[in-house]
């Protein structure tokens, strides 16, 4: 136990030391840690000894000389961010060349390219740069023709990072990417106006193509019945030839004739919805016949007294 009590103590005694021996090293300015994307910027009774931008460990007194030791004590030491940041302007008032009141949007990129420009050549460099941004975008893009403000983004977007890049690369601000990512309107009036005129339009677009389509649909109608009409016309002139063929052909078998026209009287009386009586052949067929036909005839009407014979024949008279 007293060995594993030994070695526990040692093991905390060299962590705490190596803690105090580098906290120590560190204060006294013997190395500094430079992290990813950042720099240090050194300085000594208001001038710059030193700036360490790449990332790792760095021995001061081999950068920066004896000073190393005493500039944290009598100096300062400005840790920058140096990684891509963006920003985006909304809504930049500028009119076009038609007098419409327009709002521009602006998104662009910015990073740190000289820390010791950044630090004293510019009080408030990020606020500096989007002022610039934002006067160069109203200045560049203003009473610019409507179509083309609302179409050539590209060429909008170039203009301005053109006017702003030397400017900004004094206060030590390198400038990115610039993209007009929107144009709009500002005043509601007009805004309403124009949803009013776009939905005529397309009212009025909707309308004429339903018109055309209906047209269209008329005239296909037409030349279909006139064409359905001539047919029919032309079949009904030839079907009188046809038929006289037809019979004609028939004609020439007496059986399949006989046959035939048996078959259509049948039709007709069948179409017809008249009574049918079937009488046995011979005498008795015809004296049934000869009954039926008294029965069915209607009786011949008595001549009122008084009223003048029928025509052909003479008044008797009494004896």
């Amino acid at each position: 136990m007293s060995t594993i009590t030994a070695i526990l103590m040692v093991f905390l005694v060299a962590l705490v030391a190596e803690k105090v021996l580098l906290g120590l090293f560190r204060f006294f300015g013997v190395f500094a840690i430079v992290q990813e994307r950042t720099c240090r910027v050194y300085m000594l009774f208001g001038k710059v000894i030193g700036t360490l931008d790449e990332p790792g460990l760095h021995i001061l007194p081999f950068k920066i000389g004896p000073a190393a030791f005493v500039v944290n004590f009598l100096g300062q030491c400005h840790v920058l961010d140096m990684r891509l940041d963006q920003e985006y302007l909304r809504s930049q008032p500028v009119n076009s060349e038609e007098g419409a009141p327009m709002g521009i949007g602006i998104w662009y990129e910015m990073w740190i390219s000289d820390p010791v420009s950044y630090l004293f050549k510019n009080t408030d460099p990020r606020g500096s740069l989007r002022a610039n941004v934002s006067n160069a975008t109203v200045r560049c893009l203003s009473n610019m023709p409507l179509a083309e403000m609302l179409e050539t983004r590209h060429t909008m977007s170039q203009t301005v990072r053109t006017e702003v890049t030397s400017k900004s690369q004094a206060w030590g601000y390198q400038l990115g990417s610039v993209y007009i990512r929107k144009v709009h309107f500002r005043d509601e009036g007009m805004i309403r106006q124009i949803e009013e005129k776009v939905v005529n339009r397309l009212r009025q677009v909707t309308s004429a193509i339903k018109q055309a389509g209906a047209n269209q649909v008329s005239v296909i109608t037409s030349s279909a019945e006139r064409e359905a009409a001539f047919e029919f016309a032309k079949a009904a002139a030839i079907r009188p030839a046809t038929m006289g063929r037809a019979f004609q052909d028939i004609a020439r078998e007496p059986a399949v004739s006989a046959a035939l026209f048996d078959i259509l009287e049948t039709q007709r009386l069948l179409a017809s919805g008249a009574r049918l009586m079937l009488l046995p052949s011979g005498p008795h067929g015809r004296m049934l016949a000869t009954l039926l036909a008294a029965e069915t005839t209607p009786p011949a009407s008595s001549p009122t007294p008084g009223a003048p014979p029928p025509p052909g024949e003479s008044p008797q008279r009494g004896s």
